[in-house]
């Protein structure tokens, strides 16, 4: 699967099959030029997850209290 083909998995799917390859790499059961291709493929997924995670975070946010407790409206996360 082609690097762009990793920007349409899902953050779930994307996860999985780093899941996977880490087992692989540690496990030290994949040839030495194997290892090298799924390390890349490794890092181009987990910068995927990374991105997904920051663009959900940037929509994700914090609802600010009154003294009092109540709701009065909300402000971005970060």
């Amino acid at each position: 699967m082609a690097d762009a083909a990793i920007k349409e998995l899902s953050f779930e799917a994307a996860l999985a099959e780093l899941e996977k390859i880490v087992g692989a790499l540690e496990r030290g059961d994949v040839e030495l030029e194997q290892s090298i291709k799924i390390y890349e493929r490794g890092e181009a997924l987990k910068n995927h997850c990374a991105a997904l995670l920051g663009a959900a975070e940037s929509k994700i946010e914090k609802i600010r209290l009154s003294r009092e407790g109540q709701a009065v409206g909300v402000e971005p996360l970060g």
